[in-house]
């Protein structure tokens, strides 16, 4: 009899044949975490009509000609990737992971992540082992959309501006001015640059940029604020993706209209949530989002491996 020793040594991890990419599919979806079946779903529908090439990074692992593990290493937009684990509990987990990361260097990734529950210690001890490293931790937060901030309103003017009406260097100086000495993702922040951000953002948002917003104060010749969300229609939420507020007009009650104002068109939408994440470092932030209604329903780490 093959000992279990062997039989783990016979494994072939191979890049998935485009005749097994379905029954690969199924069996990542069965075991993935339940809490992320719902990303693990659109990222794969969004994948439906692209070539087999941009299929490269599904792996599996095939004992003889059995299928006994997947692995995908999804590409994303500007050479970033995102890791679906397989089953926590597979014997042959480490050897996919350890695939994955070989994939992931030989293809020079630039940053391929991970998301996964503060209570999964295993996988992430498991991650850490094939090098990988952490990035941030997040609050998973949730409000209903009648919710509002109180407080005044602001003294200044404000009014708010199509994404697309800003010119494509306004669009950059905005970003590259909200993430300045922001609390949020430090490291991510420090890897990727407002191109990679922006084009992050397009790649979670199918319908991008229909309601992203520019904020303008008064006659500022320049916007002071930033708004992206996402509708999530499959559970009649939204998301809010990313808000901030340029360094000179911080602390001045803006984040208040901003989350106020994401919240109202969410609600017209008929969404009945708004969802977001936060550092778990920006306090600042999330003592806004408190006060405005928020409460966390989950918490999440994201470790990456740079290629």
């Amino acid at each position: 009899m093959q000992s279990p020793q062997h039989a783990a040594d016979a494994l072939n991890v191979i890049s998935c044949p485009p005749e097994q990419r379905r029954e690969a599919l199924l069996q990542l979806a069965a075991a993935h975490d339940p809490a992320q079946q719902t990303a693990l779903g659109a990222a794969i529908n969004a994948m439906t009509d692209q070539p087999n090439a941009q299929w490269d990074g599904l792996l599996i692992g095939r004992a003889g000609t059995r299928l006994v593990g997947a692995i995908w290493v999804q590409a994303l937009p500007l050479n970033m990737a995102q890791l679906w684990l397989p089953d926590a509990q597979g014997e042959h987990r480490n050897a996919l992971i350890e695939a994955a990361r070989a994939w992931v260097m030989d293809q020079r990734r630039t940053l391929c992540h991970v998301e996964i529950s503060p209570d999964a210690t295993r996988t992430r001890a498991q991650l850490l082992a094939h090098g990988m490293k952490p990035l941030v931790s997040l609050h998973c937060l949730k409000s209903a959309t009648d919710n509002r901030l109180p407080g005044k309103a602001p003294a200044a003017s404000l009014r708010w501006a199509p994404w697309e009406a800003l010119t494509p260097a306004q669009q950059h100086d905005l970003l590259a001015a909200v993430e300045h000495e922001s609390l949020d993702c430090c490291v991510l922040r420090e890897i990727l640059s407002v191109e990679d951000l922006l084009a992050g953002f397009y790649q979670q948002d199918a319908l991008a940029p229909a309601h992203w917003y520019a904020l303008w104060v008064d006659d500022s010749p320049t916007p002071v604020g930033v708004l992206l969300l996402a509708p999530r229609h499959e559970i009649n939420r939204w998301e809010l993706m990313l808000m901030g507020v340029v360094p000179e007009w911080r602390r001045q009650g803006l984040g208040q209209h901003i989350i106020n104002h994401a919240l109202a068109l969410a609600e017209q939408a008929g969404a009945e949530e708004l969802l977001l994440s936060v550092d778990h470092d920006n306090t600042p932030a999330f003592d806004l989002y408190s006060r405005a209604g928020f409460s966390e329903y989950a918490r999440q780490q994201v470790l990456a491996w740079r290629g």
